[in-house]
């Protein structure tokens, strides 16, 4: 393979990639802690102090940073250029599924959001033809939704602002996994797929009419 072929797609409309992400990865997120605090299985239970703060979102956005850009900058990109979609998509997603390697110990359901997570960010690649809103999305999901909500599980050196405690059915509230291992995180993946599919099918026409 000739690595000099391989684009990373780090650049282009950068602004409009950056505020979609910030939108996408709030949305996720937010609608699926608020659906799971509506239905009562999840709430927060006073806060942490942490030191250097600023520093742990940082090391987050940086281990963000090169998952996506060896997963999906890469990889994706090299194998997508070289073979086709449907290999890019299988191996990409593989390795980022085996890279989470903790979700195998806990069941199936933690095992399908972490592919969906996958699925649902290339997704995105694929309609923004950018990283930018991938790395966006990713640090939104682990840098809020871990060290600040603590409703994420990143590597357990990380700290969490908030303690988020995670009660009631586990199949709805995530158990153990704490939200990724929730049915309804599942169900927001699996919108954000097909929306994201959809729009750029859409986008396509659009370029070609």
């Amino acid at each position: 393979m000739d690595k000099r072929k391989t684009r990373l797609h780090l650049t282009g409309k950068l602004v409009n990639n950056i505020i979609l992400g910030c939108v996408t990865g709030a949305v996720w997120l937010g609608v699926s802690v608020g659906i799971l605090a509506i239905i009562g299985v999840v709430h927060i239970d006073g806060r942490n102090q942490i030191s250097m703060l600023w520093l742990w979102m940082i090391s987050a956005f940086l281990n963000t940073v090169m998952q996506e850009m060896l997963v999906r900058g890469y990889l994706y990109q090299m194998l997508k250029s070289n073979y086709n979609i449907g290999i890019a998509v299988i191996v990409s997603t593989g390795l980022f599924t085996f890279a989470h390697g903790g979700a195998f110990e806990a069941g199936i359901l933690p095992v399908l959001n972490v592919i969906t997570m996958s699925l649902f960010v290339t997704a995105v690649l694929e309609y923004t033809d950018s990283l930018i809103a991938t790395i966006v999305i990713h640090f939104l999901w682990n840098g809020v939704g871990a060290i600040i909500l603590g409703g994420v599980s990143l590597a357990e050196d990380y700290p969490h602002l908030f303690n988020m405690v995670i009660s009631g059915n586990s199949i709805l509230s995530g158990g153990g996994c704490k939200i990724e291992g929730s049915i309804i995180v599942l169900l927001m993946n699996l919108i954000f797929i097909v929306g994201f599919i959809m729009a750029n099918k859409k986008k396509g026409k659009i370029y070609k009419s």
